[in-house]
């Protein structure tokens, strides 16, 4: 099968010299879940822009099921589906008139009450959508997203507003989706939501790709399978933070908001050489927790900033 989505040296500036995405990469196989992660500005949003046809490209191609824009936009466009990170309806039609307009778009759509039950959003059907919560209003962009029968799935922060519940109902949805031979383009600023879903998935920063690979790998690379976080009275200085690197299994050391973490292979070693140390130094325990690494360390360490920093 063609691979579903591939951009090659896909550059884009803005008046000349501001460059939002920089060089960047991309090969999404047919059937994957692939997640695009990276901070507010890192050139996410334009990048889907691009790849949805939505957005010019200043230079570098673009294909999407071995078509390219320029020659087969209309055709194209019948095979994707797209959630954007903001999506304005008009809040005076129906949720069933809103999801009926846009399959009045395409050939081949679904079936409405289909996708309605789908979403749950049945007993919302003759409802204005101005009169729906943010969380049935996000609910309602996906669903006009997956009206039109699509083979490409493009979704921007789909779960932003959503309750845990709703949360978990949309993943089973992009899961059965995904079951069903369908790809999945997926931007969140939720890590547990990247780790669940994603077979793959990019870092982006500053414009181009900084890590790729399974969620699994990523974690891997970060080099501790375990993460230690403390907090000592007295401020850390960089003595200290040499000190901890020193401590058996230890990988790396960061500093964030008053804590430390440690990346380690085997915290049997580095807990009691910790608190050892920590007696040494005559400072008292503060907080001391131990957890898998996620990929928000891997996120972190690549980046120095949190995925909801701006």
């Amino acid at each position: 099968m063609p691979i579903a989505i591939q951009c090659r040296d896909l550059r884009k500036t803005y008046d000349g010299k501001v460059e939002a995405v920089c060089g960047l990469n991309l090969e999404i196989q047919t059937g994957e879940c692939f997640g695009l992660l990276g901070p507010n500005g890192a050139g996410k949003t334009t990048t889907i822009e691009i790849l949805e046809g939505l957005l010019q490209p200043t230079s570098g191609e673009v294909s999407i099921l071995g078509h390219s824009w320029r020659q087969n936009e209309r055709e194209m466009r019948e095979w994707l589906g797209i959630s954007l990170q903001e999506t304005r309806l008009s809040e005076k039609l129906t949720v069933r008139e809103t999801v009926e307009l846009f399959a009045s778009f395409y050939r081949d759509p679904r079936s409405s009450d289909e996708v309605l039950e789908q979403m749950q959003l049945t007993e919302k059907a003759d409802s204005w959508v101005g009169k729906l919560s943010g969380g049935q209003r996000q609910r309602l962009a996906v669903a006009t997203a997956l009206v039109c029968n699509p083979k490409i799935l493009f979704l921007d922060e789909p779960t932003t507003g959503l309750d845990p519940q709703s949360r978990r109902q949309l993943w089973d949805i992009i899961r059965t989706f995904q079951r069903d031979g369908g790809t999945v383009l997926l931007t969140t600023h939720y890590m547990d939501e990247a780790e669940r879903l994603c077979d793959r998935l990019a870092i982006v920063d500053h414009g181009q790709i900084i890590a790729e690979g399974s969620p699994t790998d990523l974690i891997e690379r970060l080099g501790g399978h375990h993460v230690v976080e403390f907090a000592v009275s007295g401020n850390s200085d960089g003595a200290a933070l040499e000190a901890w690197r020193g401590l058996p299994s230890v990988e790396s050391v960061r500093e964030d908001d008053g804590m430390v973490a440690l990346n380690v292979k085997e915290p049997h070693l580095t807990i009691p050489a910790l608190l050892d140390a920590i007696e040494k130094q005559g400072s008292n325990l503060q907080h001391l927790t131990t957890r898998q690494a996620s990929l928000e360390d891997v996120f972190v360490r690549l980046t120095g900033r949190h995925l909801r920093e701006d």
